[in-house]
């Protein structure tokens, strides 16, 4: 090794945001960490949600917020595929009742053109039967 080249090489303090602190060797005398072996969500089993200057809360300010309005806009859709099924399937039953009432009215109005046709063959049979025995 070269002389007067390299740093001086100290005990160093490290300092975790946890609160946890240890002795080690560096370059510097003091090193402060977010995470150490008692907070890391890898050996603790937690979740723990770890922002580094504010870079969490910038993408949910980003995207947080699309995210929502996204979710908001297909509930919004979803919603109006609804109402506007409800109102065909209304719609269609509206012209099925207004198709049958027609119906139910031809028929009517059949049975009494029947009933009127088989009133009048009624009233000619006898008339037709009286003038066969006279000509006869």
């Amino acid at each position: 090794m070269k002389k007067g080249i390299h740093p001086d090489y100290v005990e160093c303090t490290v300092r975790c945001t946890c609160g946890n602190t240890w002795k080690t060797h560096s370059t510097k005398s003091e090193l402060r960490v977010d995470l150490c072996d008692k907070c890391h969500p890898f050996y603790t089993g937690q979740q723990k949600l770890v922002d580094t200057g504010g870079r969490v809360q910038r993408f949910a300010d980003k995207f947080g917020g699309a995210a929502a309005a996204q979710l908001k806009k297909a509930e919004e859709a979803k919603a109006a595929r609804a109402a506007k099924a409800a109102e065909e399937a209304a719609a269609k039953k509206a012209a099925r009742e207004a198709k049958a009432a027609e119906k139910a009215k031809r028929a009517a109005e059949y049975a009494k053109k029947a009933e009127a046709e088989a009133a009048k063959q009624a009233a000619e049979e006898p008339a037709a039967e009286e003038q066969t025995e006279t000509a006869e």
